[in-house]
């Protein structure tokens, strides 16, 4: 049986042609191309789903030490969420810690985080570089100003 469905036509149903061939081990079938390239996207895809989480904690922490009268039981969720969620990620996926010991990973996060917290507060003095350490961020038991 040969390859009827084009990646570019219906990815879903491609992948699932691909899942098959590689169950019934027709290997020579297989859309190798474009397989390659999905296995790099699930990593990138981890990698995207870190640094996102990583930046809404960032965002949150920036708020609750920058607008500590609007502190609230929905900011203390999401940052509990968040650490949670990243604990999860590191947990499942190992090779996600090499992403934060990488500066440029943390430039990017950082920039995020400020682009959040700009947008949802309104100020615009918070400091250009991340003041905590990852230690501190990933504490379950740390804010910043408490």
């Amino acid at each position: 049986m040969t390859q009827t469905t084009p990646y570019d036509q219906d990815v879903i149903a491609w992948a699932n042609e691909q899942a098959r061939l590689l169950r019934e081990g027709q290997f020579q079938q297989l859309d190798i191309e474009h397989l390659a390239e999905e296995i790099e996207d699930v990593g990138k895809s981890e990698q995207r789903e870190l640094a996102s989480r990583m930046a809404v904690l960032l965002a949150h922490l920036l708020k609750w030490q920058y607008q500590p009268s609007r502190r609230s039981r929905s900011w203390e969720a999401t940052i509990r969420v968040q650490r949670d969620g990243i604990q999860h990620r590191l947990q499942r996926t190992p090779s996600l810690k090499h992403s934060l010991d990488d500066p440029h990973w943390w430039h990017d996060a950082w920039n995020d985080a400020l682009a959040k917290a700009i947008d949802e507060t309104g100020l615009s003095d918070f400091p250009p570089h991340c003041p905590w350490s990852l230690n501190a961020i990933l504490d379950p038991d740390w804010k910043p100003g408490d």
